[in-house]
């Protein structure tokens, strides 16, 4: 993204905080995965949405109105031999130049600095409780200035939660984030398709995972959002399961929940599908309930809507489809009163989506169901797991079914970003007989 999209997210963010007013925010620190690996380095979403700099070891500043520049960055300072090692670093001319800051300082002089710049203010903006390390740093410089009022200088008054303005702010998507959410979805959608070309009975679910990751690093995404769920038969039925280590079954469901992040955005896709690419009749009927519950819930999300409408659309379908099927009795709303869905629909029917993929933003407002708006975007994913219980015909058991698409609010209605990505059923099931005949030519 270009710099002016960043410069625009400090700018809005600044008139929030107002005059006499500081934001202090350090990005994630390293997280070792090993005794001497380190994870791949992902900045802190708040971090990466206001400036776009992805080092470790650095600290953003924002003081609304200072005369010498209002965007400081704290960095490492380039070092040749280090850069040799372990790659590039922008240090403090790269601070300016290619991020964009008024002023660059080295990470090492922040305990010098940062005080001087605390002194005066009445409002200090910070994200308490995220890292507690730098928490200990940061009630430090504020007990020190507290202790030299006599010196006569001045600390701050208030601290306030920078995770509230922030999280309101990446809650509405920018024509930028869209484009790299538009990214990030295609990557998925093309992963989600390969994915039901590979499968066959016989293969392994994590053989299917590799197949998802290079169609994520074939189109510019390195890494998914979130562990791929690769789930055959009755891990279907586990809402997270991430293990990936079984072997598929003739006549099984495979549900797939992946999708690939890209410039630090989410995509989010379920599709679940026949193993041999033949649906059997209770596992048709199962999943149409599940499409038309999801089908329903997409056509609920439109501005004016409040967040739990899709939810109260997909929560009518399936309670009646699963009348229909002989798994519910009773009577239609009296079942949804008592919340009798949920021995097999058990988890809310979607999520905010952005940097993170259950992404930040408050789904109530006083109390109150908050309404849509342009801008917003959300999973719409309901689902259906039937594992073993005594009371059920056999014929439904090991049954986990979730289809999920990512949807933006749009000022007319809503567009879904994922929709190429196959579901109906005879879609699904001429895509993976043309894979078998191709692979048997």
């Amino acid at each position: 993204m270009l710099k002016k999209e960043f410069a625009k997210r400090r700018q809005r963010l600044m008139e929030i905080m107002g005059e006499d007013s500081i934001a202090v925010l350090p990005n994630a620190p390293v997280a070792p995965r090993n005794r001497d690996v380190d994870f791949p380095y992902r900045s802190d979403s708040h971090f990466h949405y206001l400036t776009g700099f992805d080092e470790p070891e650095s600290v953003m500043v924002l003081i609304p109105g200072r005369e010498h520049g209002e965007f400081i960055l704290f960095c490492r300072e380039r070092d040749l031999d280090k850069e040799i090692w372990d790659g590039y670093r922008a240090g403090q001319e790269g601070a300016v130049e290619q991020f964009g800051a008024d002023d660059s300082y080295p990470i090492s002089d922040l305990d010098d600095i940062l005080p001087g710049l605390l002194e005066g203010k009445e409002k200090v903006y910070y994200t308490m409780g995220n890292q507690p390390a730098f928490d200990q740093h940061m009630v430090s410089w504020l007990n020190h200035l507290r202790q030299a009022a006599r010196a006569g200088k001045h600390s701050p008054h208030e601290i306030v939660d920078l995770e509230y303005s922030l999280n309101e702010l990446r809650l509405f998507k920018s024509g930028a984030e869209i484009k790299a959410m538009r990214h990030a979805a295609e990557a998925s959608v093309k992963a989600h398709i390969r994915a039901m070309q590979f499968t066959r009975p016989g293969k392994w679910e994590y053989e299917v995972e590799a197949e998802l990751i290079h169609e994520f690093m074939k189109h510019g995404c390195r890494s998914p959002a979130y562990p791929s769920i690769v789930g055959g038969g009755e891990n279907g039925c586990i809402l997270h399961y991430i293990e990936n280590s079984s072997k598929l079954k003739n006549n099984d469901l495979l549900l797939i929940d992946a999708g690939a992040e890209y410039q630090c955005y989410a995509a989010d896709i379920t599709r679940t599908f026949p193993v041999n690419g033949k649906f059997t009749e209770p596992q048709r009927q199962l999943y149409q309930v599940v499409l038309d519950a999801q089908k329903s819930a997409i056509a609920a999300v439109k501005p004016g809507n409040h967040w739990n409408q899709p939810h109260e659309a997909a929560v009518e379908v399936l309670t009646r489809g699963l009348i229909d099927l002989g798994l519910l009795k009773g009577e239609l709303q009296q079942l949804i009163d008592d919340n009798a869905y949920r021995e097999f629909f058990m988890h809310r029917t979607g999520h905010w989506l952005g940097m993170d993929v259950h992404d930040v933003g408050d789904y109530k407002i006083d109390e109150q169901w908050r309404l849509l708006e342009p801008g917003m975007v959300l999973t719409v994913e309901p689902g259906l797991y039937i594992r073993d219980p005594q009371h059920i015909d056999k014929k439904w058991h090991f049954t986990g079914i979730r289809i999920e698409d990512d949807v933006l609010v749009t000022k007319d209605g809503c567009e879904v970003l994922t929709e190429a990505a196959p579901k109906e059923i005879d879609e699904i099931e001429a895509l993976m007989a043309e894979a078998f005949s191709a692979s048997a030519a």
